[in-house]
């Protein structure tokens, strides 16, 4: 690998579709669904507090990512080559501190408009981010990285 290339000459993990995009169709799909199919409402207050809670917990996390590679000065987009195996911050916890934080701010938007539509179409956008991007992104830092992050990977989950 020269360059940062994989060894089917890519420099990139070849993503299937920008990861935000995918959380936020499988979100505006769920919201179709809860109307079409006329789920019940989820209503009590307790339900918005989760809510919020769990969308500042995503936004915090998602936050942490975006200082953590700005630090190590690699790039946020996963269409552009990594530079660097960023393990500092969030990623001491999870490999994955971006789309766990998203899949919060997901079920935090979700439980504060108290839609169920949402919460069933979350795990159709889990699986498709990570069959569809996790698993590339692997792959290609396995190539690029090669033992210190199959080390990190023995070290640290994969979600949390």
């Amino acid at each position: 690998m020269d360059n940062g290339r994989t060894q089917d000459g890519r420099d990139n993990p070849g993503v299937i579709a920008p990861p935000p995009l995918i959380y936020l169709g499988g979100l505006l799909a769920g919201f179709v669904l809860g109307r079409a199919v006329r789920t019940p409402a989820l209503r009590r207050p307790r339900t918005r507090i989760v809510g919020a809670a769990l969308a500042a917990a995503g936004l915090s996390l998602m936050r942490n990512f975006f200082v953590s590679f700005k630090r190590a000065d690699t790039p946020i987009n996963p269409a552009r080559s990594a530079r660097t195996l960023v393990v500092e911050g969030p990623y001491r916890f999870t490999r994955n501190p971006a789309y766990l934080g998203m899949a919060l701010l997901y079920s935090g938007i979700a439980l504060m408009r108290g839609a169920v539509g949402p919460l069933l179409t979350l795990p159709v956008v889990i699986g498709v981010v990570d069959r569809g991007v996790i698993a590339r992104e692997e792959s290609y830092l396995s190539e690029r990285f090669g033992e210190p992050y199959l080390e990190y990977c023995t070290r640290v989950r994969r979600w949390v």
